[in-house]
């Protein structure tokens, strides 16, 4: 039987961000009706494998963001989220949807749910499926000591992304490499995707690193990556490389090709 969370006495628990927030261009016309974290992938919702996920690390509070047919979201998952044999999952939302009309990308959805969220806490997205990842509270506590601001994982590169994001350095650093395509480029260097799943300190999105105001107010949109690479010039993300299973769910043929092979 899995042990609960909360039965370990010595187990922090913790808060976690998933991202669920996009229209899905590329999945039209499935996402004209259904929001692509929604979409069923082997038995149930494509986002529900990452909020297991979540939960079997000890997460006690989900924020989840909405915009496009974000009604259905909470309408399908309420307020609590529940798994045989885990603690209950205490779901809140951000609606992006309903109070600004659209998503904020990425940055601006996480400053956004800022309030609702620890000072140290995961990131994940909903349309990303990686059944197999742990959410480590080992890491969890060895980053929230460190002087890192983030720490990513990085995936080897899909087919759909074959120049990759960012480096990894021996020392397990984070590194803004040019993109290959730059033709500069001449280095030997590894390039790996970056996965989504994440962890951030509060710091990272507040003044010096992040000009969006506290909350996101405004509705401010703005994009994570450019904060990420001058984040990695100043040696402040560290990284890993995950090799288990991984798939960006990005269009009908990646979901129909994910749902026909063998279930987890």
């Amino acid at each position: 039987m899995t042990k609960s969370p909360t039965s370990d006495t010595s187990r922090a628990l913790s808060t976690g961000l998933l991202l669920a927030a996009g229209r899905g261009e590329r999945m039209r016309p499935l996402t004209d009706v259904t929001p692509k974290p929604l979409l069923n992938v082997h038995g149930q919702p494509l986002m529900q494998w990452a909020m297991q996920g979540l939960q079997r690390g000890g997460v006690s509070q989900l924020v989840i963001n909405t915009a496009w047919l974000g009604e259905q979201i909470p309408q399908h998952f309420g307020a609590e989220f529940d798994t045989p044999g885990l603690a209950p999952m205490r779901l809140n939302y951000s609606q992006e949807g309903v109070d600004f009309g659209g998503a904020l990308e990425t940055a601006g959805g996480i400053v956004r749910a800022l309030p609702q969220l620890d000072t140290v806490f995961w990131v994940a997205a909903g349309d990303v499926f990686a059944p197999e990842f742990e959410f480590s509270m080992e890491v969890f506590e060895r980053f929230k000591r460190s002087t890192h601001l983030a720490h990513i994982w990085l995936v080897p590169n899909p087919a759909h992304n074959l120049a990759g994001d960012f480096g990894l350095s021996a020392d397990g650093l984070a590194l803004n490499l040019p993109k290959r395509s730059t033709p500069a480029v001449v280095d030997d260097l590894p390039r790996y995707t970056f996965s989504t799943i994440a962890l951030y300190k509060r710091a990272f999105f507040e003044a010096t690193w992040c000009n969006i105001p506290p909350g996101n107010p405004a509705g401010i949109k703005a994009p994570l990556a450019p904060m990420l690479r001058t984040a990695m010039d100043n040696g402040r993300v560290s990284a890993a490389l995950y090799s288990g299973a991984w798939t960006d769910v990005g269009t009908p043929e990646r979901l129909a090709e994910l749902n026909a092979a063998s279930a987890v």
